[in-house]
């Protein structure tokens, strides 16, 4: 039986030899559907999913619904790999005044505290902020049975390919999540 990866919440960044999933329709693009509408997926059908900064565009309302979704498609052992704005991190460089931790050109804000919120929000698309803390407590409401912080590159699961989309490592906060 062969591997099922889910790359939710894909954008613009389709990866090749994955399912590629996003609520906008681009090329690459194999679900196009909003998570809160049910993935058009089995229950039980993938190995492991892994999100890149995508899960902060979700209400907070919606947060546990869609985990739950993504834990429903995932098989009995699957795991959930996030990638999540760190407000942790946000607030450290705020503080340490290390303006060039966040990723906004002078033009759009030059002062400490508007590249903090500007970054921190992604120019108004991030609808919730995420800390360790945070992101375990709504995976354990959902459903997940072991909550594991790793970092860029590294994974407790059984899938060492797991981590070949990871990015943004000064920013994110890096989380598998079981069934």
């Amino acid at each position: 039986m062969s591997v099922v990866r889910l790359h939710w919440g894909c954008g613009n960044s389709p990866a090749p030899d994955w399912l590629n999933s996003d609520r906008r329709t681009a090329p690459g693009v194999d679900i196009d559907r909003d998570i809160r509408d049910r993935l058009p997926l089995d229950d039980d059908s993938v190995d492991y999913v892994f999100s890149m900064h995508a899960l902060q565009e979700i209400p907070l309302p919606d947060l546990i619904p869609a985990l739950q979704e993504l834990r429903r498609v995932l098989r009995v052992g699957g795991v959930l790999r996030l990638c999540l704005p760190d407000l942790d991190a946000g607030i450290g460089a705020y503080l340490d005044g290390r303006a060039d931790h966040f990723q906004i050109p002078d033009q759009h804000a030059r002062s400490l505290g508007g590249k903090f919120v500007t970054h921190m929000l992604w120019y108004g698309h991030s609808r919730v902020l995420f800390t360790h803390d945070f992101i375990e407590e709504l995976l354990q409401k959902a459903g997940f049975e072991r909550v594991a912080h790793v970092e860029c590159g590294t994974t407790s699961s059984i899938h060492p390919e797991i981590v070949e989309l990871d990015d943004r490592a000064c920013e994110s906060i890096f989380v598998e999540a079981y069934k």
